[in-house]
């Protein structure tokens, strides 16, 4: 029987069609557009069961509404066509991610793992899965399933580096990405992996330089891996007082691709919300985001997207957050696999950055801080939900919570102690509670660092 390039055995097809498949895997894995490859041929080939559901994967990775209605068509042939018993797993793994059962995609994707640990399209979006409700012990253990009969696949390391990284096991998360890195240089998932655990330990100017060389790789990257990097970039741009330099990479880099994407648009709305809370002045740019997710209509496919959404919304004056914020009550009333983290996380989340937007900064305060301890519920990484802290404490600021806000900057400071901004809000708190001469120290530290 006809095997891929990860040594799967698939049911017999055209050479066209392998190739189709493996440029899938390879550029699913990689991050490469040639993944895409598979929608040029599919409707040519409507009784092959990978080729449909590689496509349906791909519909559903458009995080909209509208993705399990493009998906449809896939998912049935997928399901009709004849295959092996780990094609029609893979068909159905597609059928539950588009009718909304993620508990059983995710079910499913730990089978496929433990019995063909070469499936590893299957295995990295398992991990995804984990990933969008917060389970990131699941999402190590998932990876960890593909050794060691893909040991030597780079990819296999970044996949579990991320897992541990999201563990809070940074030592173990550095070694596997160097591993990857070993294997392939040019990983961006591993360079990923290393800038979210450089980021952590507050590794600032040793981020900067390994993302900097690492970036040649990044400009034939789909959309998502490319932005993101540049995006992991900025964050510690911003930290050392980059101005210029986090400017540049928002509009060059981070909002230069595909602005009707959902990763593109919250990475581009999380870093301007980043940047003005470091104090940058960012001129007209939210005008542009807020045009575009304003084109998203009720979006309410992922709490951790719609919130960030409803930030950029807000942020650029849109009457479509009212709309938004009717549109994350509803759903948070609709029985589905979660209803628990939209009821008791993203609504009350939502309810305090939609009075951070009106200026009601005490609301702003008691709303999030309901949410707060269990954003990991409703997906997304430690550096991405960072956002949300940060708009709770911009809100203690202006709401003139000075003890409170001084409590949350200096348990910032240890994992960022030499931050710019963190360190200029300090010396204005300090001021503030009547402590001067911590003031000075901590104006001190920021212009060490700045220069």
């Amino acid at each position: 029987m006809t095997q891929d390039n990860l040594g799967n055995e698939v049911t017999g097809t055209s050479p066209a069609v392998l190739a189709a498949l493996n440029d899938f895997a390879a550029g699913f894995l990689s991050f490469q557009p040639q993944a895409i490859n598979v929608l040029k041929l599919v409707d040519e080939h409507p009784d092959c069961c990978l080729a449909n559901t590689y496509a349906g994967i791909l519909w559903m990775f458009l995080e909209s509404p509208q993705a399990p209605e493009k998906a449809a068509p896939y998912v049935a042939r997928a399901l009709a066509a004849k295959g092996t018993e780990r094609e029609r797993l893979n068909a159905r793994v597609l059928a539950a991610w588009a009718a909304d059962d993620v508990p059983g995609a995710i079910a499913l994707c730990e089978e496929i793992a433990t019995r063909w640990p070469s499936d590893f399209a299957m295995i990295k979006l398992g991990q995804t899965f984990l990933f969008n409700i917060g389970d990131a012990p699941g999402m190590l253990r998932i990876a960890l399933k593909a050794l060691p009969t893909m040991e030597a696949v780079p990819y296999v390391h970044s996949l579990i580096a991320f897992g541990y990284e999201q563990c809070h096991l940074l030592d173990q998360a550095e070694t596997s990405a160097r591993r990857a890195m070993e294997i392939e240089p040019s990983d961006p998932w591993a360079h990923h992996a290393i800038a979210h655990i450089m980021l952590t330990q507050g590794r600032v100017q040793e981020g900067i330089r390994f993302l900097e060389g690492a970036a040649v790789h990044w400009d034939n990257l789909n959309s998502f891996m490319y932005t993101h990097n540049w995006w992991h970039l900025a964050l510690f741009y911003i930290s050392a007082g980059r101005t210029d330099d986090v400017l540049s990479a928002y509009d060059r880099h981070v909002w230069a691709r595909e602005k009707g994407y959902s990763q593109d648009q919250i990475g581009a709305a999380s870093l301007l919300a980043r940047m003005e809370f470091a104090g940058i002045d960012v001129g007209p740019r939210w005008e542009d985001v807020a045009d575009h997710v304003a084109q998203r209509g009720a979006d309410t496919v992922s709490p951790f997207l719609t919130l960030q959404y409803l930030y950029a919304l807000c942020r650029g004056g849109r009457a479509e957050a009212e709309t938004l914020m009717t549109a994350i009550a509803k759903r948070a009333g609709t029985p589905a696999h979660d209803q628990i983290a939209w009821a008791e996380v993203a609504l009350p989340a939502a309810r305090g950055i939609f009075a951070h937007g009106a200026g009601q900064y005490d609301t702003a305060i008691s709303e999030l801080a309901i949410a707060m301890p269990r954003m990991a519920e409703i997906g997304g990484s430690h550096a991405q939900r960072d956002l949300f802290e940060q708009i709770h404490l911009d809100a203690l600021i202006k709401a003139g919570r000075a003890s409170a806000a001084q409590q949350v900057l200096e348990m910032r400071r240890s994992y960022d102690p030499d931050g710019v901004p963190l360190n200029r809000l300090l010396a204005e708190v300090y001021e503030r509670v009547g402590l001067p001469a911590e003031a000075a120290t901590a104006m001190a530290r920021a212009n060490i660092a700045r220069h």
